[in-house]
């Protein structure tokens, strides 16, 4: 039963630590893309929602997605799709797209903001820091209880030094 008490943790910390991975890369992609100076015109083919949660005492996330289409400038026609833009745009609307020539499929309609891109990528590294830390320092604490317990007999009140 103790292997409990390191899984749980570890899988807990796989999943922070794909979560900052993932992050990465996205804000390196939408970097790049703004960074390389290549834009174009792009038409909005589709904007429709997805939810996920929900059913019990759960709340309901909701999640915005676009799927644009824009000529590059090697004249192959790209089409991506991008979560969380605007609410504003809608099926038909023109916008601006940043792309970077060698990989355009990672292209983003959102303005440039650097620091919004940076304070946000910062924020979620925290938070999946904070998790990982949190797993460690919980399996540790587990390992100690363990390690005292097998050392004191096994019925883990002997050799703890409490007064009772």
């Amino acid at each position: 039963m103790d292997v409990f008490f390191y899984a749980v943790p570890g899988l807990i910390m796989a999943v922070a630590i794909s979560m900052a991975v993932a992050v990465i890369r996205r804000s390196l992609d939408m970097n790049r893309a703004w960074s390389s100076g290549l834009t174009a015109e792009a038409r909005c083919l589709r904007s429709f929602t997805t939810t996920s949660g929900g059913g019990g005492d759960t709340s309901v996330s909701t999640t915005l997605h676009h799927v644009y289409e824009f000529m590059a400038r090697d004249g192959r026609t790209v089409r991506f799709e991008e979560k969380n833009g605007p609410a504003t745009i809608i099926e038909g609307d023109i916008v601006t797209v940043h792309y970077v020539a060698e990989r355009p499929e990672k292209a983003t309609a959102r303005t440039p903001s650097r620091g919004k891109l940076a304070a946000g990528t910062v924020g979620i590294l925290i938070f999946c820091t904070v998790i990982i830390l949190f797993c460690i320092g919980f399996m540790v604490g587990v390992h100690g209880f363990f390690s005292m317990d097998d050392s004191s007999g096994g019925d883990g009140f002997e050799g703890t030094d409490l007064p009772f």
